[in-house]
């Protein structure tokens, strides 16, 4: 009984030696990502170094080497990170009882709280698909394009029964990711023409409202609840 007892033991505290090392990793990664995030925010691809990284991330330039052996290879984690993000966060999807009105306010909130809460991340993906998306570009076909697909027989579906005005869904997507991505990419031409240092929390909640009631006045979704 004591050496069954005892091997319970040494594998409970050995799971959970595991666990602790598997969180000190996840944070570290994290940490590399969001310090990588900045610098090709700030300065692009070509001007960031593994070695600025490395000091961002406060570790040594061989530690940053054993999670990310190159940059290119960081550069294309930063990049599906925040793509993957943005699937996971955003979908028109409707569940039961939803009315137009209430996908689309729920859909612009989270999508203003993306640009909000990873603002060097948006940056870094405009940066890429400006450039034409040659790391992405895959990806986009094989991970956005089909949620997108999705969405849009979505808004047909309302545009069939009646529920919102006879619009083009495409561009609809097109016009609301432009009107809340813009906070985050054009961050500094808002705060000089609001007179604001940075943007806070009542800028982005009179930005989600604004953006909101156009969207949903536009597809005539609130007159057709």
């Amino acid at each position: 009984m004591y050496f069954l007892f005892k091997a319970d033991w040494i594998l409970v505290e050995k799971k959970a030696k595991r666990t602790k090392q598997s969180i000190n990793r996840e944070e570290l990664e994290s940490r590399i990502l969001r310090s990588a995030e900045v610098l090709f925010a700030e300065k692009g691809y070509s001007g960031s170094s593994m070695e600025a990284i490395a000091v961002t991330a406060n570790i040594s330039k061989q530690n940053l080497i054993y999670y990310f052996p190159n940059k290119e290879l960081l550069y294309k984690r930063v990049l599906k990170e925040m793509l993957d993000i943005w699937i996971e966060k955003l979908s028109f999807l409707e569940t039961q009882g939803d009315t137009p009105e209430a996908v689309i306010r729920r859909y612009v909130r989270e999508k203003m709280q993306l640009s909000r809460m990873y603002p060097n991340g948006s940056k870094v993906f405009a940066h890429e698909i400006i450039s034409g998306a040659p790391v992405l570009k895959e990806y986009l076909i094989s991970h956005l394009k089909p949620q997108f697909d999705r969405d849009v027989m979505l808004v047909k579906s309302w545009i069939n029964k009646g529920l919102v005005d006879d619009i083009d869904p495409e561009h609809l997507f097109f016009t609301i990711w432009a009107a809340t991505q813009t906070y985050a990419d054009f961050s500094v031409q808002m705060e000089v023409l609001l007179g604001k240092h940075r943007l806070d929390e009542d800028d982005f909640e009179r930005a989600e409202l604004a953006v909101t009631d156009f969207v949903v006045r536009a597809l005539g979704a609130e007159k057709n609840n």
